[in-house]
C-alpha cells in the first residue's frame, strides 16, 4: 500500500472509529442490546485493575480506574486475575514482545495473557465484553530505545507498526475463538505525557505511538474484523484532554500530581521516578488538588479523567452493540 493510500485508509478508519466528541462526560441515549455478563480484560498498565493491589492512578478509594467505571456503568464488577477475577492486564506487558517495558522477562505479554486464559479452560460466551488494551508499553519500549540511541526513529516506528499488526492478529484470534464483542483501545500518544514532554521529542514519540494504532486499524480491515471489533480511540480522547483540560474539569495537563517515588523500575521509565501505583491521598504534591491534574505520574492519569474516559468508552460501546 502506498504512503498516501495508507494515510487515507487510516483517516477513513479514524473517522469511522471516533465520532465527534461532543462532550467530555456526556452519556449516550442509544438503546443498547448488549448487557455483558462479564468483562474480560487483556493489556498493559493502562488497563491493570490491581494485579499487585493498586492501580496506576491515585489510589483514593474511589472508582478510580476507567475499566471500573465501565464495569460499573454496566452494573458489573471487575477484579484482577491475581484475585481470581477476569482482569488479566498487568504493568509492563507488551503485545507480543519480551521483555516487558519494565525489563522483566517474566511479565506475561498480552498474547500470553490470552494464552493463560484459554489454557485455564476459558472460553468466550456470546455476552462477554472482551477488552484488548495494549500498545502503550510497546510504544514506550521502542521510544526508550530510540532515546537511548540504540535504534533509529525509523526502526522504532517500524517495530511499533509490527506491534499493531500483532494486536490485530490477536483480535482476530479472539473472534475466531468465539468472542462476539472485542473492544480494542488505542495506545495513548506518549508525546503528551509529562515523560514525553520532558524528552523534547514530541514528533517522534507521537509517530511511534500512532503507528501502533495505524497498523492495528489497517490490519483489522484486512482481516475482516469490522463486525466484531470496536476501536475506542484513546489517543484522540487524551489528546483533546491535554489540549483543553478545562473541558474535563482540570487545570493542569503537564504536571504530575503524585510524589510517590519508586526506587525500583516502577512504571518502566527508570528508577527513582514517581509511580502512581504507590500513590494515595497522602502522597500528593503540596497544594495540589489531584483531580484537577491530568497526570498522576509521568504516564498515567488521575481518577477524574479515568472515570470520564470510562464513560466515554461505555458510550462508544453502547452506540455499537
Amino acid at each position: 500500500m502506498s504512503r498516501i493510500s495508507w494515510r487515507r485508509a487510516v483517516a477513513a478508519l479514524a473517522l469511522g472509529a471516533s465520532a465527534v466528541l461532543l462532550s467530555a462526560c456526556g452519556s449516550s441515549s442509544t438503546e443498547s442490546q448488549l448487557q455483558p455478563a462479564r468483562l474480560l480484560v487483556f493489556g498493559d498498565a493502562f488497563s491493570d485493575v490491581g494485579q499487585t493491589g493498586a492501580r496506576y492512578t491515585v489510589n483514593d478509594g474511589t472508582t478510580n480506574h476507567w475499566l471500573l467505571q465501565l464495569a460499573s456503568d454496566y452494573g458489573r464488577t471487575l477484579t484482577p486475575s491475581a484475585s481470581g477475577g477476569t482482569g488479566y492486564a498487568r504493568v509492563g506487558a507488551r503485545i507480543a514482545g519480551k521483555p516487558g517495558v519494565t525489563g522483566d522477562a517474566t511479565t506475561l505479554t498480552v498474547t500470553e495473557q490470552v494464552d493463560a486464559f484459554v489454557a485455564g479452560g476459558g472460553t468466550f460466551a456470546s455476552d462477554d465484553l472482551v477488552i484488548l488494551s495494549g500498545g502503550m508499553s510497546d510504544a514506550l519500549f521502542e521510544a526508550k530505545a530510540f532515546l537511548a540511541g540504540t535504534q533509529t526513529a525509523d526502526t522504532a516506528v517500524a517495530n511499533a507498526r509490527a506491534a499493531g499488526t500483532a494486536l490485530a492478529n490477536l483480535a482476530k484470534r479472539l473472534v475466531d475463538a468465539g468472542a462476539k464483542q472485542v473492544v480494542v483501545v488505542g495506545a495513548i500518544n506518549l508525546g503528551i505525557t509529562p515523560w514525553g514532554q520532558a524528552t523534547g521529542q514530541y514528533d517522534t514519540l507521537n509517530a511511534i505511538s500512532r503507528n501502533v494504532n495505524d497498523a492495528f486499524l489497517i490490519d483489522s480491515v484486512n482481516l475482516g474484523l469490522g463486525s466484531n471489533v470496536l476501536y475506542v480511540d484513546a489517543p484522540y480522547y487524551f489528546n483533546i484532554a491535554a489540549e483543553d483540560p478545562g473541558n474535563f474539569s482540570m487545570n493542569n495537563s503537564k504536571g504530575v500530581a503524585c510524589t510517590s517515588v519508586d526506587a525500583g523500575v516502577g512504571i518502566g521509565i527508570g528508577a527513582g521516578e514517581v509511580n502512581s501505583a504507590l500513590c494515595t491521598t497522602s502522597t500528593i504534591a503540596s497544594g495540589v488538588s489531584y483531580n484537577s491534574y491530568m497526570f498522576a505520574d509521568k504516564l498515567y492519569v488521575t481518577p477524574n479523567l479515568q472515570r470520564l474516559f470510562g464513560t466515554y468508552a461505555y458510550d462508544r460501546i453502547r452506540n455499537r452493540w
